[in-house]
């Protein structure tokens, strides 16, 4: 039983170090062709209206706010300035999203946002978003790489076709710090002694980003209401959970997996998906011993035997915000299929782990 363990372990390390460092380069040399181009239009849209200021800066070889969601589709997202005169209000009633409501007693001249503010007092998502997609588009006809990118069209979202090859959506955000959601209260579970407190409050100080997008939760039947909403987003909060042991190599291993294996039709499975499910077999596993570098291929099949369990009953609920479901909107048989796709991989790579040579 050991000796295949240590097998198992022997052949994806060889598979991280080959395929996974592989594909780590190659998206890195895209982020850099991609976010010149970016920073560029960003440039162009700073000049037009100085309220949306570029905050696309790299720091340690990272871009702040960018998110890789496959190695030809990426998300930026633009921090913006002066949230201080709304108060950010999560009742539950859409999951994954929140309001921005005006405090009480201010003025909305006080706001920078002021055109931007409904009859009621809420902050539009959508009506920034209409906003900044004008900007972009006439940004991109000026810009100097406007031969090699422009705005794919059809979508309230701003999106950027760079090259013919790649897509990078820009989504204006405001970053909360120093206040955890009402929504995600019940984290981190009384009866589950992983993270242990100290990580907690790092997660809870890293707080949430609220993203001007369509929600998950309301697929295309959005009131006007609604989609003034904002969604929540805690991808700073989730690699900070991930850090320390074999975390982050196992998540690394189930994107490259997933890249290869499992880019189906319907797009069914994302890097999110990956990363949530590590997430819930910390839970599990909350030792740290349980993350050592020799149980690196126990936890790989917990994690891809979940992912079919998942698919199968068709729901992946959000880490923090379990009443999101993930699969929300993806056709059935795109998530079937993804499920035979992932025990076929599971099975390959359980039985015989020198086939990770050819995965």
């Amino acid at each position: 039983m050991i000796a295949a363990q240590a097998k198992l372990v022997y052949h994806l390390n060889k598979y991280y170090n080959e395929k996974c460092q592989s594909r780590k380069a190659a998206i890195s040399k895209t982020i850099r062709e991609v976010c010149k181009v970016v920073s560029d239009v960003l440039k162009e849209v700073e000049v037009q209206e100085p309220r949306f200021i570029s905050s696309l800066n790299e720091m340690d070889n990272r871009y702040e706010g960018l998110e890789v969601i496959s190695p030809t589709e990426f998300e930026v997202v633009l921090y913006l300035n002066q949230m201080g005169v709304f108060n950010f209000v999560d009742d539950g009633s859409l999951p994954g999203c929140a309001v921005l409501k005006l405090s009480d007693g201010r003025k909305r001249s006080m706001s920078l946002w002021v055109e931007f503010i409904t009859a009621s007092g809420y902050l539009s998502a959508r009506k920034i978003r209409s906003r900044f997609q004008t900007l972009v588009a006439q940004a991109v006809d000026k810009c100097s790489y406007r031969d090699v990118v422009k705005m794919v069209a059809d979508t309230s979202e701003v999106k950027l076709r760079i090259r013919d090859r790649y897509v990078v959506q820009i989504t204006p955000a405001f970053k909360c710090t120093g206040i955890w959601p009402r929504s995600a209260a019940h984290w981190p579970l009384p009866h589950i002694p992983w993270p242990g407190p100290n990580r907690v409050a790092e997660v809870k100080a890293e707080g949430f980003n609220l993203l001007s997008k369509e929600c998950y939760s309301l697929n295309g039947k959005q009131s006007s209401a609604e989609s003034d909403a904002w969604v929540l987003q805690f991808a700073e909060a989730e690699n900070r959970l991930l850090m320390g042991g074999c975390r982050k190599k196992c998540l690394s291993v189930l994107k490259t997996l997933r890249d290869r294996h499992l880019e189906l039709p319907g797009q069914p499975l994302n890097n999110y998906h990956m990363k949530t499910l590590v997430s819930y077999e910390c839970e599990k596993h909350p030792r740290e011993s349980d993350w050592d570098e020799s149980c690196l291929g126990d936890r790989l099949n917990g994690i891809l035997l979940q992912l079919i369990s998942c698919l199968q009953c068709r729901r992946c609920p959000h880490y923090f915000l379990p009443n999101l479901d993930l699969f929300q909107g993806k056709p059935h048989s795109a998530l079937e299929n993804a499920a035979k796709q992932t025990w076929r991989l599971a099975r390959e790579i359980l039985t015989n782990p020198k086939s990770l040579e050819k995965l």
